[in-house]
């Protein structure tokens, strides 16, 4: 993750921060995921009867596409230059727009919503994301994450 100082963060709020790399969302991917949850509905990973459905074939599972953020705030979520760890807080909003089809790529668009000290050295982050998929108008999905982490 990009290391800022607490100004620097502090100056960021309301604006975005940029947008992560491409994540490939493989049939094999899907696959794991499905059996990391236990969720194996037929429209995951069954190719022949998904492709029966209106998606055309598989798509990922919503849970799938959200638990790709931590990959996607690697490249931009901006981190104070003391952090000694980060931690999930949960969301305020998470709303699934769109099926990622299989084969897709996705990435994430973060907007820094909101920065605060809760404590000494401890920070509560907000960021507004929006998982766009390559080539479709309408995204995945979008969520405000909140994170907190201890410098």
């Amino acid at each position: 993750m990009p290391v800022a100082s607490i100004d620097t963060i502090r100056a960021k709020v309301g604006q975005e921060l940029g947008t992560s790399d491409w994540i490939e969302v493989t049939q094999d991917r899907i696959n794991v995921f499905a059996d990391a949850t236990e969720d194996h509905q037929f429209i995951h990973i069954d190719e022949a009867l998904a492709a029966q459905t209106p998606f055309g074939g598989t798509i990922a599972h919503g849970f799938l596409s959200l638990s790709l953020l931590s990959r996607m705030a690697a490249d931009v979520m901006l981190v104070p230059e003391t952090t000694k760890m980060g931690v999930n807080y949960g969301f305020d909003k998470v709303r699934f727009l769109a099926p990622v089809r299989a084969g897709k790529r996705v990435r994430g668009r973060f907007t820094l919503a909101a920065f605060e000290e809760k404590r000494p050295g401890q920070y509560q982050f907000a960021h507004d994301v929006t998982v766009e998929i390559e080539g479709e108008d309408k995204p995945a999905l979008i969520a405000t994450w909140i994170g907190q982490v201890f410098a």
